[in-house]
C-alpha cells in the first residue's frame, strides 16, 4: 500500500475508545488510512518523524470570528496588553494618526473600559488624531467609540442630534451631545461609513486570520456571523470572500460560516402553500464541503456582560437600575427562530443574559412543537448566565450551549464586578452542562479574547480570573473533558462528528502536535503547553521547520 504520508514516532491521543493511543498514523487522500498495525509495511511519499511528540485531534473552535481576527491584526491594537492606560491609548492613536493622510480613518480594536478605567471620549480622540476620524471597537465587539470627526462624517456635527436606536444606546453629556460611546445596534450609526470593506481587503483579513489560527493549532473553526452590514460580518458577499481565499490557497483551516439572521428573508413560495425563508436558491445549513460550508444562522438577542448590555433578569451589581437590553423585541426573535427552524436551518442564538436566554429557549421549544425535526442541535452562543432550571431545559430541548473558557481569565474580573459574588456562581457553566448530558463544544469568541485553544482549555480546568480570583470553580471540567470539547464537541455542534474530532480510519487527517501532554501535565501548567505543528488533511500547514520530514 502506498500512502501520501506517514506520521510516526508520535504519542497520539486519539479520543477513539477502541484505540485511545497510537504511535503512527497514515494518510491517503486527506483522510486517515489507519494507525499502527493498520499501516504496517506501508510506504509513503512523505514520512514525518514526530520525535516522540504528543499529538491530538486538530483543535476546532466552535465560535471564532476568523475574519475579524485577521482584520484586527491589521488594525491598531488598543488592547490592555498594548495600551494599559487611557493615556497610553490616546498616545497610540496619535502615533498611528501621524502615519496617515489627513483625511484617513484611524481604526483600532480591543480596548476594555473595565481595565483602563473608562471609555475613550470623542473629543479626546479628536485631539489625539489631529482631527482625523477615529473608530475604536471594544474588545466585546458590542460597542465602539467614535471621534468628533467620525460623528461629523456620519451627519452629526458637534455630536448633536444623534438619535436613539432600538436595541442600542447612545450615552450623552449634559448638553445632550453624544460623548463618543455607541452600544449594540447604535454602533451602525457610524460604522456604516466604513462597512463593507472592499472584497480584497476582506480576503486579506481571512488569510491573516487563517495564518493566526494555524499557529494556535486550529484545523477547523466556525465563524459566527457573515453576510450583512447591519449585524455581524462585513457585507453581502462575505461567502464569496471566503471562497476566493480558498481558491487562492489562503484558507488554511476548515470553516463553517453562519449567515447572520437578517441575510435570511421571505423568498416567496417554493411549493404550494409554503414560503421559503432563507437565502436565495434554497441554500441553508449543511451546504458546502469539508473546507467551506454553511452552518447555522446567527441571531444576536442581547449584548455583553462586560458592557453591561446583556439582558438580565436582575440589575447589574455595579450599575443599579440597569438590567441590559434585547437587541430585538422578543416577538421579533421568536419570528426569526420559528421561520428559520421551519425552513430547515440550524439556529445559533447569542444569549448572554438569563432574560435573553429565556426568550431563546421559549422560541426553540415552540419551533420544535410546531415544526418537529429530528436531531436539530440548535445552539445558544455563550449561555453566560444560566440558572439550574435553564441548564435542565437546555438539556431537555437537545440544545448546544457554547460557553467560552478564556472569558474566565481575560475578562473574568469584569464579570465578577458586573454580576457580584452570588450570581457569578451561575457564570459560564460547564460542569453542570456535562452532568446534564449535554455535548459541550470548545470556543473562544476570538478576537474578543485570545484565540488559543490551549489557554482556553487551561481556563476550563482552572477557572481563575486574571487577578487570580476563582470564578464558579464548581463548574470546572477535567483536561480530558476540555480536550473532548475542543475536538469532538465542536464537531458535534455543526453535525460533523462523523469526519472530525477523533483519530481513526476514515476521519479527516487533521492533527495538532504539542510540546507536552495536555492530559498529563499539572493543571496549573496546561497553559505552558505549546503548539509545535498543525496538520490539515495530512499536510503540515504550520511548523514544518520543527518536524523531521523525509
Amino acid at each position: 500500500m502506498r500512502l501520501d504520508a506517514v506520521f510516526h514516532n508520535g504519542r497520539f491521543t486519539t479520543l477513539d475508545a477502541d484505540r485511545p493511543h497510537a504511535r503512527a498514523l497514515g494518510v491517503l487522500g486527506g483522510r486517515i488510512a489507519g494507525l499502527d498495525d493498520e499501516i504496517a509495511g506501508a510506504r509513503a511519499d512523505t514520512v514525518v518523524d514526530l520525535g516522540g511528540a504528543q499529538v491530538v485531534p486538530g483543535f476546532n473552535d466552535a465560535h471564532h470570528h476568523l475574519s475579524m481576527v485577521g482584520q484586527n491584526l491589521r488594525q491598531l491594537d488598543v488592547s490592555y496588553a498594548a495600551c494599559p492606560t487611557l493615556d497610553a491609548l490616546y498616545a497610540a492613536v496619535a502615533a498611528r494618526a501621524a502615519t496617515l493622510p489627513a483625511d484617513a480613518w484611524v481604526l483600532g480594536f480591543g480596548y476594555d473600559q473595565n481595565k483602563i478605567g473608562a471609555h475613550p471620549t470623542a473629543e479626546a480622540l479628536h485631539r489625539a488624531a489631529g482631527g482625523r476620524p477615529v473608530w475604536l471597537m471594544h474588545t466585546s465587539h458590542h460597542m465602539a467609540v467614535a471621534s468628533t470627526e467620525a460623528f461629523r462624517r456620519a451627519g452629526y456635527a458637534d455630536r448633536a442630534g444623534v438619535p436613539d436606536v432600538p436595541g442600542g444606546a447612545v450615552p450623552r453629556d449634559a448638553d445632550g451631545r453624544a460623548v463618543g460611546l455607541l452600544q449594540e445596534t447604535a454602533v451602525s450609526l457610524v460604522e456604516r461609513l466604513i462597512r463593507p470593506e472592499p472584497a480584497e481587503e476582506w480576503v486579506a483579513n481571512i488569510a491573516e486570520g487563517s495564518r493566526a489560527a494555524l499557529a494556535l493549532g486550529l484545523t477547523s473553526a466556525t465563524e459566527p456571523g457573515i453576510g450583512v452590514t447591519d449585524g455581524i460580518g462585513n457585507g453581502p458577499t462575505d461567502l464569496d470572500s471566503f471562497h476566493r481565499a480558498r481558491e487562492r490557497g489562503l484558507l488554511g483551516v476548515r470553516m463553517t460560516v453562519m449567515p447572520y439572521i437578517t441575510a435570511l428573508r421571505d423568498r416567496g413560495l417554493f411549493e404550494p402553500g409554503n414560503s421559503w425563508y432563507g437565502l436565495d436558491l434554497g441554500l441553508r445549513t449543511g451546504f458546502g464541503d469539508e473546507w467551506l460550508r454553511i452552518g447555522p444562522t446567527k441571531i444576536l438577542s442581547d449584548g455583553s456582560l462586560i458592557g453591561r448590555s446583556a439582558a438580565m433578569c436582575c440589575d447589574y451589581q455595579d450599575t443599579p437600575g440597569n438590567s441590559g437590553l434585547l437587541q430585538y423585541e422578543a416577538e421579533r426573535i421568536r419570528h426569526y427562530i420559528l421561520e428559520a427552524h421551519r425552513c430547515g436551518w440550524q439556529v445559533a442564538t447569542h444569549a448572554i443574559g438569563d432574560a435573553a436566554l429565556d426568550v431563546a429557549l421559549d422560541a426553540y421549544e415552540e419551533a420544535q412543537r410546531l415544526y418537529p425535526r429530528a436531531d436539530v442541535r440548535h445552539r445558544v452562543e455563550h449561555a453566560a448566565v444560566a440558572s439550574d432550571a435553564q441548564v435542565a431545559r437546555i438539556a431537555a430541548l437537545g440544545l448546544i450551549p457554547v460557553p467560552q473558557g478564556r472569558f474566565l481569565s481575560e475578562i473574568g474580573d469584569g464579570l465578577l464586578t458586573a454580576l457580584g459574588a452570588e450570581r457569578s456562581r451561575l457564570a459560564y457553566r460547564m460542569r453542570s452542562f456535562l452532568d446534564a448530558g449535554v455535548v459541550l463544544p470548545g470556543s473562544t469568541d476570538a478576537p474578543v479574547v485570545a484565540g488559543s485553544p490551549v489557554l482556553s482549555i487551561h481556563d476550563m480546568v482552572n477557572r481563575r480570573t486574571a487577578s487570580g480570583a476563582p470564578i464558579a470553580p464548581h463548574e470546572a471540567v477535567t483536561a480530558e473533558e476540555a480536550l473532548y470539547a475542543y475536538t469532538v464537541g465542536s464537531a458535534h455542534a455543526v453535525h460533523e462528528e462523523r469526519i472530525k474530532g477523533t483519530l481513526r480510519r476514515g476521519m479527516l487527517a487533521d492533527l495538532t502536535v504539542l510540546s507536552d501532554d495536555l492530559l498529563g501535565v499539572a493543571p496549573s501548567r496546561i497553559r505552558d503547553v505549546e503548539v509545535v505543528a498543525t496538520v490539515v488533511g495530512g499536510r503540515v500547514a504550520y511548523g514544518a521547520e520543527r518536524l523531521s520530514l523525509g
